[in-house]
């Protein structure tokens, strides 16, 4: 957070290029064609606020709408696209592989909470899942050494910086 902070007020600033995996790019394309850029601005959210909750940066992104959507009739773009991400991921998408839309859940889903009660969603309850998924994570900071961001480098004469993305469940 602090030398994106510093790298803002020497007047840097940040645009979205890419995702590192082009297969992740793809996946984030196929769930909607633009989640990748949704996800980069709450990326940069979160690392350049104290917000850490889903529900919050996908909030910040609906009242900021850099992407301009027509928000006259109330909307919720930024939530539903988040909300679907969420659940690819949760019931089998990986970042790493090709992602075919196709669930490794199909009947129902169980979530064992830390105090050692279960949830379960049917695939009828598909809203109440999303609904979960989306109020109970958050972004994490993952290790920048480990992970090989966080740091300004040069490539073919331009400056980039790379931020991971890794999502948690709240406690």
């Amino acid at each position: 957070m602090d030398r994106i902070v510093q790298i803002k007020n020497k007047g840097g600033q940040f645009n979205f290029i890419k995702t590192e995996q082009q297969i992740f790019s793809n996946n984030l394309i196929l769930i909607d064609s633009l989640l990748p850029n949704i996800l980069s601005k709450i990326v940069l959210d979160f690392y350049s606020s104290a917000l850490s909750h889903l529900t919050d940066l996908v909030d910040k992104s609906t009242d900021e709408n850099s992407l301009k959507f027509n928000t006259e009739n109330q909307h919720k773009y930024y939530e539903y696209k988040i909300k679907r991400f969420l659940t690819d991921v949760a019931l089998g998408m990986m970042s790493s592989k090709v992602w075919t839309g196709k669930y490794d859940a199909t009947g129902g889903y169980l979530i064992v909470k830390e105090n050692g009660d279960i949830l379960c969603y049917h695939i009828y309850n598909r809203n109440e899942f999303e609904d979960y998924l989306l109020n109970n994570t958050k972004l994490d900071t993952a290790s920048s050494t480990r992970h090989g961001f966080g740091e300004i480098y040069k490539e073919n004469g331009e400056l980039y910086f790379k931020l991971n993305l890794q999502i948690r469940f709240t406690k």
